[in-house]
């Protein structure tokens, strides 16, 4: 089947296997924008799942396609740099963001360590009850009868809220989270977006650091032991002076802003659209709700909400067959390994009965593995849970819009109407 229609005029984008397989080049963003990337991956994988594209607007890069092949690179950090950057284009080397998953350890593994408890078990429980009852309280003012954006009512503003809480954020102030996170990495240069250019994007960078000195300092002069992001960082040795290396403080920031929004809200979004293509799964979630746990990694897996993560080759390394060279970029292609149907059985489809379905590329592999994956399944079944209480049918009235990015898979627009239980 093909991928959900899209309301924006398609490009003139070639049919991959009447290219010469040197031409494709898999960073264009309309491939995204339009959905028209599956076939480019497929033919990769097929012919060349260790490629190399000499003349992209990003610069040469290697791709590398094939779930198993993924996993390998992601595990080898020793051979496989994450600095320094994790975007297929560079950014500014005057305005370059440093955080620890741009880094290697033994830096990646210091800054880690001092967020990692807001994501462990414990805090993890006690979050739960708080997204619990947001999701209600957004789900039940829902309009009924009557056609409304998804993206910006539900999954912005549940990701959002839930950002918030994280860094004990000025609640009234929260749409500046999704701001500075839509800004980072906005730019054609770095991902292929014409949403910003750079000079604006900078100046939104900056309006976010100052607004989050600011909040360091309280929290600084008035330390009551808190468990949320911001105090943590400024409460441990390893990061107490962060704000004074601007770069690094907007780029820790920025890492967490970013995962705790994209991927749970564009899987939100994706659900949505997963289920209105697969109505079989749909029907079938209705009559077994208990599914909704594999679901979720299900959900996961189908939209992968980040297509891909790149690493630069630490020294020359023989790798598929291939010659990599010191200093090359090699992408990760995590949308496509997560539609290689020699690990992943019907790989186009929501199956949300898959077995093993939490056996996907979505979150990465190694050192570099998503910090936040439990959360974002635990709040996408939450959300799942609640609209399952109070909805049969969340219904796709027209069709989505996509984010122009070659790294973001998501939307910007979803338009939905809501069909209450009987």
């Amino acid at each position: 089947m093909s991928e959900a229609p899209v309301s924006q005029q398609s490009p003139n984008i070639a049919d991959p296997y009447t290219l010469d397989i040197s031409e494709l080049d898999v960073s264009n963003p309309d491939l995204f924008e339009h959905s028209l990337w599956p076939a480019y991956f497929k033919r990769l994988r097929e012919e060349a799942p260790v490629h190399y594209n000499a003349g992209s607007p990003f610069g040469p890069f290697w791709s590398v396609t094939r779930f198993d092949d993924i996993i390998q690179i992601d595990k080898r950090h020793e051979d496989f740099s994450s600095e320094p950057t994790i975007l297929l284009g560079d950014q500014p080397e005057d305005f370059r963001f440093v955080n620890f998953i741009q880094s290697d350890p033994p830096v990646h593994d210091e800054q880690r360590k001092v967020v990692q408890p807001v994501v462990e078990p414990r805090n993890l429980a006690n979050l739960e009850g708080i997204i619990r009852r947001r999701a209600a309280k957004i789900l039940d003012e829902l309009p009924r009868g009557e056609t409304f954006d998804w993206v910006d009512t539900v999954s912005i503003e549940l990701t959002t809220q839930m950002l918030a809480t994280l860094f004990d954020f000025p609640f009234e102030d929260r749409r500046k989270l999704t701001y500075w996170s839509d800004t980072a990495i906005a730019t054609p240069e770095m991902t292929g977006s014409n949403t910003i250019t750079e000079e604006k994007r900078r100046e939104v960078m900056l309006e976010c650091y100052d607004y989050f000195c600011r909040l360091w300092n309280q929290r600084k002069a008035n330390d009551t032991g808190g468990f949320d992001l911001l105090s943590m960082l400024a409460r441990d040795p390893a990061t107490s002076n962060m704000p004074d290396k601007q770069m690094e403080f907007l780029g820790t920031l920025l890492l967490l802003i970013i995962g705790g929004n994209d991927t749970t809200r564009n899987s939100i979004s994706g659900g949505v659209v997963a289920l209105n293509k697969f109505p079989d799964e749909y029907e079938k979630l209705r009559r077994q709700p208990e599914l909704i746990r594999n679901m979720v990694s299900e959900i996961i897996r189908w939209q992968t909400p980040l297509t891909h993560m790149r690493r630069t080759a630490n020294r020359d390394v023989e790798f598929g067959g291939q010659q990599i060279k010191k200093g090359d970029k090699v992408v990760m292609w995590y949308v496509s390994g997560n539609r290689d149907d020699t690990v992943i059985e019907a790989p186009d489809r929501l199956l949300i009965d898959r077995k093993n379905a939490r056996h996907h590329v979505s979150f990465g592999f190694g050192i570099h593995r998503c910090m936040g994956n439990r959360l974002a399944e635990m709040q996408l079944r939450v959300v799942w849970e609640e609209i399952h209480k109070r909805f049969d049918f969340v219904e796709l009235v027209g069709e989505p819009v996509r984010v122009r990015s070659n790294f973001i898979n998501g939307y910007t627009h979803l338009p939905v109407r809501v069909h209450a239980k009987a």
